[in-house]
């Protein structure tokens, strides 16, 4: 990753969303910080589900091998 510093925008971004997320858990913020890490945790997962699929549908499958072999 880049050490570039963060355009007044996105500081400001962050800044609203961790406003946010810690007013979503009523200011626990060791709540807030558990809810992240679920999130992150679940995105991740569904992320490596995708990344399985997606490797399965490149996977040569039967009759792929026999329209190839054809050619």
């Amino acid at each position: 990753m880049s050490e570039e510093p963060l355009s007044a925008f996105d500081a400001n971004h962050y800044e609203q969303a961790c406003d946010q997320a810690i007013a979503m858990c009523d200011g626990n913020l060791r709540s807030t910080i558990k809810a992240l890490i679920m999130a992150n945790e679940y995105l991740e997962a569904e992320l490596h589900e995708r990344q399985a699929a997606a490797s399965a549908d490149d996977a040569p499958t039967p009759t792929k091998r026999a329209n190839n072999e054809a050619a």
